[in-house]
């Protein structure tokens, strides 16, 4: 297929490894990718973006490759010095990240909208892909446990995701707006393939769909909609994925992937591991190595996912997808 226009919806770090592949595959411009912002939280007064700085980083070249967060080259001094004066200090910034937040929440208070702040350090950092945060809205992504309902970050650092999880809400999701950057890049620019990212679909896809009109927008997509599954052998890589599924009494597979994202997509990518689940999965599947460990691993996959879209839109024997029920 040739990768004209690609449009991505990512979460962190599962999925800003395809992201990266995707980009080493597109043309310059060519990928637009559509980051969650349900992870965002404000902390010692700053603005944190995790998903949106993981991606950013991770196109700029510039992440730390062994935490797979955060920046390259990393020092801790500002760390260091808040924990000896008795600061909150559960939430790990680096001094290079750090930055970061104090120049984002410094325009943000100045009336900048997180777009227009994402796009122009990513073209400081040389980024040729378009980033850009599902809304510049307030919606945060909210945790119910059995200890209580928990923000995201406090769940997921706080916490280490010890806490048995009963289900997911996205607060302030139904008066949010997509940002204008992401319903031109599904409903208006002409694109080839739209590919959703192995992130965790109930803490970093959802939230997007959860935004009024992007659900919509990819349900009316006339190009190809393929997942790619964040589940291999009943696992996940990296993160809660297969233990929310677990607590959630959903089956760890790729199957149930499939099931989640129904109405919305027309194909999904899983590992060859799960090559069985082919036959109790209902839309176009294909079967590849989807772990990601080198560069060329995340280009090999990139150009996997991009070759499926291209057969399922020349395919005319595949049906157009069915509406799903809403997540």
């Amino acid at each position: 297929m040739n990768a004209k226009r690609v449009v991505a919806l990512c979460g962190g770090v599962g999925g800003a490894k395809l992201v990266l592949g995707l980009a080493a595959v597109c043309e310059a411009g060519d990928l637009t990718v559509i980051v969650n912002t349900g992870d965002d939280f404000e902390h010692l007064g700053l603005h944190i973006s995790p998903d949106l700085d993981t991606v950013l980083y991770t196109l700029a070249g510039v992440s730390d490759p062994e935490r797979g967060w955060g920046r390259a080259d990393e020092t801790w001094n500002f760390m260091a010095a808040l924990r000896e004066l008795g600061g909150d200090g559960w939430f790990n910034l680096g001094d290079r990240d750090l930055a970061v937040h104090v120049e984002r929440t410094r325009r943000m208070r100045a009336g900048e909208t997180l777009s227009s702040i994402v796009a122009d350090m990513a073209r400081r950092l040389k980024v040729t892909a378009r980033i850009v945060p599902m809304t510049d809205g307030a919606v945060r992504t909210i945790v119910h446990t059995t200890r209580g309902d928990l923000p995201f970050q406090e769940y997921f650092v706080r916490h280490a995701c010890a806490p048995v999880i009963t289900g997911v809400t996205f607060a302030g999701a139904a008066t949010a707006q997509p940002t204008p950057a992401v319903m031109d890049a599904l409903a208006r620019e002409p694109i080839a393939a739209i590919v959703i990212c192995p992130s965790n679909p109930y803490l970093s896809i959802d939230p997007i769909f959860a935004v009024p009109g992007i659900r919509a927008a990819l349900q009316a997509a006339t190009v190809p909609v393929v997942a790619v599954s964040p589940i291999i052998g009943g696992k996940a890589v990296k993160g809660p994925t297969a233990k929310i599924m677990t607590e959630l009494g959903i089956a760890t597979t790729s199957q149930a992937i499939a099931a989640h994202y129904s109405g919305l997509i027309d194909g999904i990518v899983i590992d060859e591991i799960d090559a069985a689940d082919v036959n109790s999965i209902s839309i176009p599947t294909a079967v590849t190595p989807t772990l990601m460990d080198s560069i060329n691993d995340k280009r090999r996959l990139a150009h996997a996912v991009l070759d499926f879209t291209g057969c399922i839109a020349s395919d005319s024997s595949i049906a157009p997808r069915m509406p799903g029920p809403s997540l």
